[in-house]
């Protein structure tokens, strides 16, 4: 009969599979463990609402350089290594590293995939982003590194106002990477080594929809949290209570009879009342000092005489006098294709009258002409003063 029943460690075994996983289960509590003591829930909380901030600004900035709606996400926030990016996402990257010289000390790295740098080069460029070029060279990674740099810049700028204290960056530096094939992606840290890695989704207004990632070392994580922290409790901390010395304060009464008698002669009952008054109290009693508004003479409307002499203190003030042929506007793309020999068309027509300019502001118009073997300008006609108000508006 005892043949027919199982025993209670046949059941474990049964239930188990048949495998004893004692030494898988104690490594997973172990690297458990690990991550919740490289970073808590608080902090995890806490860097999401820093990267959620930052990014928001640096999506507007985005969003003014490339002319296009950019939207940053909500971010997620995990504890990961490079070699498990590289496996997760095995594709060309354009990885920005980001070096902190005042405020915080340290790196960062941003990452975002080739495709969506190619777009944003485009745009930068003067380009629509629809057909953006196949493959990035050195011209735009110089445009994408400069989109990054007012990006990183401005998440800086945010990153001083929660800390309360000045953040400064480097200039960044730029990289493609492709993750499926190279071995190293940065010096910053080491391929096994605990990263905090900030996933958030970027939407470029019907061009771009992917994700960009922040990667960020334990120990600067760590940093971004407390100043977080003790900024806040900065803020949040009240004033504490100031009292008056408890020895030499005088009884709370009319400043006529507080002197009196002195304090030995003064009933035992009224020698009782020499407590501590707190500040609200003495500000009240001070309150009784006679006040009364101040008084001004009154403003004459008499005209002020002027004299026509004091010109003469500015005679001597130098003055810019520039005369403008004619203006134009270009794009980026443009600019960058200029070279000896390039002809560059401006707004005027030939034989146009030229503006002239004092201290940048319109002040007659007049032609070219050539005295000796020097260029000259003929005023013929000078801006009514009506004019020159209208430009000053």
């Amino acid at each position: 009969m005892n043949d027919d029943f199982i025993s209670q460690e046949e059941i474990d075994a049964l239930l188990k599979g048949g495998i004893d996983n004692n030494d898988s289960a104690s490594a997973d509590t172990s690297s458990n463990s690990d991550v919740a003591e490289r970073l808590s829930d608080i902090e995890r909380d806490a860097l999401g609402e820093i990267g959620n901030i930052s990014m928001g600004s640096a999506a507007t900035t985005l969003s003014v350089l490339l002319g296009h709606r950019v939207s940053i996400t909500t971010p997620q926030v995990s504890i990961d290594t490079l070699a498990s990016i590289k496996d997760h996402y095995p594709m060309p990257y354009l990885i920005v590293e980001v070096g902190y010289t005042h405020g915080i000390e340290g790196n960062n790295i941003l990452a975002i995939q080739a495709q969506d740098a190619l777009i944003i080069a485009d745009l930068m460029m003067g380009g629509e982003g629809t057909a953006p070029p196949e493959e990035l060279n050195e011209l735009h990674m110089s445009a994408v590194g400069e989109a990054m740099n007012q990006m990183m810049g401005a998440v800086s700028t945010s990153l001083s106002t929660m800390f309360n204290k000045k953040i400064d960056i480097s200039p960044p530096k730029v990289n493609l990477i492709d993750l499926a094939k190279e071995d190293k992606v940065t010096d910053l840290v080491g391929s096994e080594e605990k990263v905090v890695r900030v996933s958030f989704r970027m939407e470029v207004e019907g061009l771009i929809d992917s994700e960009i990632m922040q990667i960020l070392p334990i120990d600067i994580s760590k940093d971004m949290v407390s100043n977080l922290m003790s900024g806040s409790m900065e803020e949040s901390a009240p004033e504490p209570a100031v009292t008056a010395p408890p020895v030499m304060q005088q009884p709370v009464q009319a400043p006529q009879e507080a002197y009196a008698a002195p304090p030995q002669q003064q009933p035992a009952a009224q020698q009782q009342t020499y407590a501590t008054v707190p500040m609200q109290q003495q500000a009240r009693v001070a309150s009784n000092i006679p006040v009364q508004p101040a008084q001004f003479s009154p403003l004459s409307t008499e005209p002020v005489t002027v004299n026509d002499a004091n010109i003469g203190l500015i005679l001597d003030v130098p003055l810019q006098v520039t005369v403008e042929l004619g203006r134009t506007k270009k794009r980026i793309r443009d600019i960058l294709e200029l070279a000896n020999g390039s002809i560059i068309e401006l707004d005027k027509l030939a034989g146009e009258p030229v503006d002239i300019l004092v201290n940048g502001k319109l002040l007659a118009k007049g032609e070219v002409v050539v005295i000796d073997e020097n260029f000259g300008v003929r005023i013929t006609d000078i801006v009514s003063p009506m004019e020159r108000a209208q430009n000053l508006q």
